[in-house]
């Protein structure tokens, strides 16, 4: 007997709900990194990662913080936090 899963793409409560654990398994990682590193994470800074659902974003994030001596260098070149243009 097959599964009848459609995971992974089909929109299923199991992919969303596997993709939200990975999101926020990844926020965690960003926000424990900086920490680490003894670099400031501003309120608005935690809310904005805290906020963020796109894993692409998430990994553009994550990957910056290893390198990143500010926290707002996460977000660099990107529109401030609701200033996007509602794409």
């Amino acid at each position: 007997m097959k599964n009848g899963s459609f995971f992974p793409g089909r929109g299923t409560l199991v992919e969303e709900t596997f993709l939200e654990g990975k999101a926020e398994g990844q926020r965690q990682s960003i926000l424990r990194l900086l920490e680490m590193r003894g670099i400031p994470v501003s309120d608005s800074q935690r809310a904005r990662i805290n906020g963020c659902t796109d894993p692409q974003t998430l990994d553009h994030w994550l990957e910056r913080a290893f390198s990143a001596t500010r926290a707002e260098e996460l977000f660099r070149g990107e529109p401030a936090a609701g200033q996007e243009d509602g794409r």
